[in-house]
Order: C-alpha cells, then structure tokens, then sequence
C-alpha cells in the first residue's frame, strides 16, 4: 500500500517571488504515477505558487516499477503543463519504514528547476503477506466486516435472491444441494418483478443502460398472471402511475441517437431511448434521459470524451413491498439485466425455436443483419433481488444520480425547478420503514431479524465520480471520511475495484470470474502499455496465481468471456476491444509463465494449468421444419447456421455487486 501520512502535506517549497506586483497564473496539483499509470491525484489548488495540499491516499499497488514518480503539473483549460518531478526509488520504500522528508523537484529531462521548488511527501508501503485483512480467505461468520473503507459498509439483517437469466423453468437446471439437507431455488427474475411492479403501492424507480418499453416481461407464466401483467413494460408503467404510484425513470442517453423533425436516428447503441422517452411523453411517468455526465472540472475535451462515448450500466428497479403489518419496506431488483429487447432468455438459450411465439418481435442478433427467423443472440447473465438495509443503498444511489441529472435537466432546458422534485420524501411516510439513523455501518431496523439463519449480509459497490451524482461532499477531508477518492477536482467512488482487489488478494484456491469484456493493468501490457486501461484486477489474478506458485500451492483462476463482444465481430470496435484482450491475456500468462521458471517447474506444468479463458456456446440441433413453419422460407445461410455454434453474450453487471463473480 502507497499513502501519505496525516500528519505531512504535500507541500512546494515557498518560490522567491520576482516583485510585489508578479501575477501568480499556477494552478498545481500532483499526480502520483507507476509504470505511467496514474494511481493518485491532488487536487488542484486555482492560482498559487506555494500550495499546501495536506491529502492522504492509500492506493493498491501492482505495478512492476524501479521507482515511484510524483509529477507536479499545471492544470489548463485545454489539459496540463508538466512543472516537473519528484523520483523515489523503490528499493527505499520496499523496507516498509517510513520515508517523511523534503524532495526537490526536477524538471522533464533531469534538470534543475529555478528557484529549487521542493515536494515534502510521507509514503509507507505494506506488502500483501503482512496485511491481516487478506489472510482469512474472503471471510465469513457473524464477524465477517466485509470490504472495508467503501462508501457504503457490510449491512446485516437483509436478504438477497439470486436469479440466473430473466427466467429459470421448472426443473430445468440441476438440483443444487444445500446445507442442512435443503435444495437451493431456483427463482424467476423477469417474473418476480412484474409481480413486484404490479404490487407496488408508492413508488417506482426505474435506473438502466437500455430500457425498452415494448418488453413483456412475462412470456412463460409459472404461476397466474396479476391485473396488469399481460401489459408491455411501458403500459404497465402508465397503468401504475394512473393508480397514483410515483414512477421514476433514469436511462442512460445515447447522444448518437435522435428523434426531432428532420433528424432521427436509432443510435450507434440501438437502447431506444428516445423512442421510450417519446412513449412517455404526456404521461405522469417521469422519464429523463442521462447522459454520463463529466464534471466542468475537467479539460473541455476530456468532457466531450465522457459525455459521448461513456455511460453508467447500473440495472435497478427499486419499489416499496409488502413488510411486517401494514407496513411497506424497499425492495431493490439489480444485476446484469437490462429491461430491453433481446434479454429475455432461459438457461436452454434458444437460438431457432419459438421465435414466433416467446420471442415474437424479440429476435436480437446484432452480429447480424436484422432477421425474424433468427438465429437470436442467447443471453446469458445474473440478478438479484435484496431486501433489507442494503436496498435503501441502492436507493441512495438512485436518489443521488436523479438529482443531478434533474439538476442538469432543469438548468439547461428551464423545464423544473428545485421544489417539483419527483422523488418521494420517505421520512415523511412513516408507513415505509427505513433503517434507523446511526453511525456508519450500524443500521438496525425492524426490516429483518439479524438472527434469522436465512439472513444474508449484503453490500453494495459500484464505480461514479461527483460529475454524475449529487450529494457527494465538496471538501478532500469530508471526502475521505466518506471513504471517497479525490482525482483532481473530483470525487470518486471506487468500491468495486476496491472489492474485487480485495477478493483477488484474498482467494485461497480459485477464481471465477464472468464478465462481458476483460482487460486491464495496460501498464504491463506487450505493447500500448499507455492505452490507459489501468485497472489492477488482470494483474491482481496474475499475481495471485504467481504467488501460489512460489508457495508450491494449487490454485486456479477460470475467467469466461464471449467470443467477441455484443455487435459485428469484423467492425473496428469489436476487433479493438478483441485486440486489448489479446494484450491482456498475453500479459497475464507471461506473468505465469515466468513465476513456473522461477520455480522450477517448467518441466511439470504450463501456464494453463492455472490460468485458463472460455467462451460459453450453444449448439442447437437440426431438425426438419413443418411446412407450416416460418422458418422454411429462411435464407439456406440461416438454416447453415443452424448447426453453427454461437458464442452468446455475458453482460457486466456495474453497478454494485460481484454476483458473477466466485472466489474461494
């Protein structure tokens, strides 16, 4: 670990000012780099030449350096000016004692810099094998504290359902045993929340990367149908919201998607978006459109980047449900399922069958040409529901996304003013339970018995800055009682990186991980090792599997990805994505590799025995169709396709939790 010790600033040296009247045009702040990837920075201190920073990080290293660079800069508008440099060399800090002392700062090339400013820093480093938090395997038991120093804590007394796919048919998967003799149950996710919409009395908040109105959630009924359900997802939504329910809609905007009088376009993404928004339109849903936001605080091309090309994948539905009494409590459905075409799915993962039926008018294919006869993209994902404490997290971070998207709504288009808030004001309904105030990680609340033994503890994660949510504190200090980052004039929260390198670190015999795209740690990359990906989670499992080596320990990490990602496996960005993989996998097995050569074990074992990639497929039979059959006037290279095997999508689920992810 990398961090500043409280009680020492970052601080330059005063400068021998030229005259009284010299205008001081700086704007300094420090970033703190390792193998050119960034992993700490100040914030920036507006028209000084003498700043007192006096901030503290403690940041996961994994970065394989000779020494650690602090980098003074001077923020602009169009980017930053290098000032110049403070080089401290690894073998000093390796010991683990601490380094508080003065640093002169160097200019780019080695020179001196004029009138010899100074960097004052404090950096202690713990290594892994020393940090007790690692040591018990990811923890379990009534002690377990979860993933410390998050935004949100471990919250007790809760419970969690796990659904794989939108919908799970009776004794369709294997029986999975549970202790005590009891079999888990498999639940039916699409199902449950139409039931839960239909159900709710008071609200309904809605968040996703992709929401389509003209979804039916329930296409293979289990059990009868409630008043409603037959509905399209938008009908439905409308028909709650003429109850009296409040319905609150926060979809992410695709900026190349449009739909004004001479220019409509469907978007890069295909998400409909506005084609929902125009459903909505003059009805008492409120639906807004949220593009990723940049903060101003950044360059005003760095803005342009993130407010065009990224977008939140958060998936939630948040409603009130029936608790103890008359009473109502949250309930928070969230995962990798977005409410749009193309995700219903069961685990047979039907690629030719019953397109005219369960998947009428839903045959998502976006690697090829759009085709009624298939074959549809199989998609493969999970979702959960949780009750308890941690819902009214996930609450939090709905109510602090939807202010500061109504905020940035109301003062572009004049539409809103602060006192027509569409959110419901819980404390003044003393019908919902709420979990009780108190200090952080202390929320008892009637919502569930914490001795309950099918109690679960749940915590949330999720990856935002302050340029997408409202609520997050101005000041560093404020921040970092927060167990929030600063990055430059920004404020982050990065649970989820810091809950996936603490279950990396602490895995004792394999790691499973599902996910949509993999790659990351471009720092030690073959080649563009400046892309920027700079995440640690490739090289934290690297790393893992090396360490179990040199301990002479079996260990495995199986990590499943598509094929190629969602869209046409020849256009530039699928192959782009395909190439940063490629670099990925080939980083992670040369640090494998080299850890069996050190060993010794060359002649024994190959990188595969620990290390290993899959894609999922689905190969569906051939039949002969009826006469009847739509499907004997498909093109002959569909019903070629017929016996192909196709790799089917695995969507990330962002937001919050590591439900696709298992290490023991």
């Amino acid at each position: 670990m990398l961090g500043t010790c409280p009680s020492s600033p970052f601080l330059k040296k005063p400068k021998v000012r030229s005259g009284k009247h010299s205008i001081i045009t700086s704007d300094p702040y420090v970033s703190v780099c390792l193998a050119g990837a960034t992993v700490a920075q100040t914030r920036v201190i507006a028209n000084c030449e003498n700043p007192l920073w006096d901030e503290h990080f403690c940041v996961p290293v994994a970065h394989p350096v000779v020494e650690v660079e602090f980098h003074v800069k001077d923020n602009d508008v169009l980017g930053a000016e290098h000032i110049g440099v403070v080089e401290i060399s690894v073998d000093k800090i390796i010991s683990g004692s601490k380094i508080n002392d003065w640093f002169p700062i160097v200019g780019h090339y080695g020179n001196c810099l004029k009138p010899y400013p100074e960097l004052h820093l404090s950096i202690q480093f713990r290594p892994v094998v020393d940090n007790p938090l690692y040591k018990d395997g990811v923890g379990a038991g009534p002690d377990y504290i979860g993933v410390p120093n998050t935004y949100f804590p471990l919250r007790k007394g809760g419970s969690v359902t796990l659904y794989q796919d939108a919908h799970v048919p009776d004794a369709m998967l294997p029986e999975i045993l549970l202790d005590g003799g009891s079999s888990f149950q498999q639940n039916k996710c699409w199902e449950d929340i139409c039931h839960a919409i239909v159900e709710a009395h008071h609200l309904i908040y809605i968040v996703g990367w992709s929401v389509y109105h003209r979804v039916k959630l329930v296409r293979e009924p289990s059990k009868p149908l409630p008043s409603g359900g037959e509905l399209s997802l938008g009908e439905l939504l409308k028909y709650k919201s003429q109850e009296g329910v409040r319905v609150v809609m926060l979809i992410w905007d695709d900026k190349t998607s449009h739909d004004k009088l001479l220019l409509k376009t469907e978007g890069v993404m295909q998400t409909h978006d506005e084609e929902t928004k125009k459903f909505f339109k003059h009805s008492s849903v409120h639906c807004v459109l949220c593009p990723r936001y940049a903060s101003n605080k950044l360059s005003i091309f760095k803005q342009q980047v993130v407010g065009t090309l990224f977008t939140h994948h958060q998936k939630c539905v948040l409603l009130d449900s029936q608790a103890v009494g008359n009473n109502r409590k949250i309930t928070a459905f969230m995962g990798g399922l977005d409410l749009c075409d193309g995700r219903y799915d069961t685990p047979e993962h039907r690629l030719f069958r019953d397109l005219d039926t369960v998947f009428e008018s839903d045959c998502h294919n976006p690697t090829f040409q759009a085709n009624a006869h298939g074959p549809r993209q199989p998609w493969h994902d999970l979702h959960c529901k949780i009750d308890g404490p941690a819902a009214y997290d996930i609450l939090t971070n709905f109510e602090q996304r939807w202010r500061k998207a109504k905020w940035r709504d109301s003062r572009i288009k004049k539409l809103t003013t602060w006192h027509d808030d569409a959110l419901l004001r819980l404390d003044r309904m003393s019908w919902i339970l709420t979990p009780s105030s108190g200090p952080i990680g202390d929320q008892s609340s009637s919502l569930c018995n914490e001795k309950d033994p099918e109690n679960w503890h749940a915590q949330v994660f999720r990856s935002i800055d302050s340029g997408s949510v409202k609520g997050f504190p101005k000041g560093r200090v404020e921040a970092e009682d927060q167990n929030l980052m600063g990055v430059k004039n920004l404020i982050v929260d990065k649970s989820i990186h810091t809950a996936y390198v603490k279950a990396i670190r602490s895995a004792q015999h394999y790691i499973y991980i599902e996910n949509q795209y993999f790659l990351g740690s471009s720092y030690f990359w073959p080649s563009y090792k400046n892309a920027g990906a700079d995440n640690l989670i490739p090289m934290e499992v690297a790393l893992k599997i090396a360490n179990k080596i040199r301990a002479k320990e079996r260990f495995s990490a199986y990590i499943v990805i598509p094929m190629w990602p969602e869209g046409a496996p020849t256009s530039a960005a699928v192959q782009e994505i395909l190439f940063w993989q490629g670099q990925t996998m080939a980083m992670m097995y040369s640090v494998v590799a080299q850890a069996i050569e050190n060993a010794g074990l060359s002649d024994q074992h190959h990188p595969q025995d620990y290390l290993n990639f899959f894609c999922l497929g689905k190969r569906e039979a051939n039949s002969i169709p009826s006469e009847s059959s739509s499907r004997t006037n498909q093109p002959i290279e569909n019903r070629i396709l017929n016996k192909a095997m196709f790799g089917w999508k695995t969507e990330n689920s962002l937001s919050y939790s590591m439900s696709r992810h298992n290490f023991c």
